[in-house]
């Protein structure tokens, strides 16, 4: 979800071109600076680069710093440009790399890079801060000087902000566990269900947040938006219907459910003979991952998690 493209606008008469990226909220390090004063952006990358168009430093007022834009080799310079900036210099538009004025400070990549530097205002942080929050998408407009979270005359770069991507596993045994354990580890929010009290004890152990089962209060009480993915790791699957027919209600982006080939097209029939069209039977994953025929617990997991990322990449 980093590419950047360059669309055209039109406003006020006048083409404007603006660059755009899109970043998940955990990219944008906010949350770890209390109060923010200046963000460094990369602007654009020419040839390869360890980070996205997009990606952001963020400095706060008290002399936190939060993220990064290279594998080490120019953060302190960014830093502290971003200091003298804080101090009341004006925004600065900084070249790394190929044709950059500072020749001791080498890409190891060798690639070109453009930092964007500039003072950031209480509100559009606080703004922001509310959509993350509520897990809505949000617009972060930029300006050689300035940044709001509304478009603005001058703007040259939108950055697109989509919520992080949040995963609510049903299972039970060591595949729902292990599964959970590596999303919640990977540090994505991680809701498990489960009959079976010993899941639940063994995930609860990595800080897996549980949900009630049977789930209550029918699919609409689901907490999947379309930044979630419902992924099912049952070897009784009698329990799979009805947890089905919830997420496929939902929004969520992956809807995945363990087992054979055989057990997934047994699951399709009854999913169909429950009323499902095959528009919804067709957003159902079984079996789910990317490695065919896997039983070790851990490998299911990378497998499954793999697919997931790379439905979200593409979407």
């Amino acid at each position: 979800m980093t590419q950047t493209t360059r669309v055209q606008t039109e406003r006020r008469g006048m083409a404007e071109r603006i660059d755009h990226a899109v970043l998940r909220a955990s990219d944008l390090p906010l949350a770890q600076i209390a109060d923010p004063a200046a963000i460094a952006l990369i602007r654009r990358t020419e040839g390869p680069s360890y980070r996205p168009v997009g990606a952001a430093m963020v400095f706060g007022r008290d002399g936190g710093v939060a993220g990064h834009l290279s594998s080490g080799c120019i953060d302190a310079d960014i830093a502290l440009h971003a200091r003298e900036v804080i101090g009341g210099g004006a925004a600065r538009e900084l070249r790394y790399g190929a044709g950059s004025p500072f020749p001791d400070l080498v890409l190891p990549c060798g690639g070109g890079l453009d930092v964007r530097i500039m003072p950031v205002a209480r509100a559009p942080v606080a703004a922001l801060r509310e959509r993350i929050a509520a897990r809505m998408p949000a617009d972060l407009w930029i300006s050689a000087g300035r940044i709001g979270t509304d478009p603005f005359p001058g703007a040259d770069f939108r950055l697109r902000i989509l919520p992080d991507i949040r995963f609510i596993v049903f299972g039970k045994g060591p595949e729902a566990v292990a599964f959970s354990r590596m999303t919640a580890g990977a540090g994505y929010e991680t809701f498990l269900s489960s009959p079976d009290d010993e899941t639940l004890a063994l995930a609860g152990e990595e800080g897996i947040r549980p949900l009630p089962f049977p789930f209550g209060a029918g699919p609409a009480a689901l907490p999947a938006d379309r930044h979630t993915a419902v992924t099912l790791f049952f070897h009784d699957h009698d329990h799979e219907p009805g947890i089905l027919l919830g997420a496929l209600a939902s929004e969520a982006f992956y809807i995945g459910a363990q087992g054979s080939r055989r057990t997934a097209a047994q699951r399709l029939g009854r999913l169909r003979a429950m009323g499902v069209d095959e528009a919804g039977l067709a957003r159902l994953r079984g079996p789910m991952g990317l490695i065919p025929s896997t039983r070790d617990p851990r490998m299911l997991a990378i497998s499954v998690l793999a697919e997931v990322l790379a439905e979200a990449a593409a979407t």
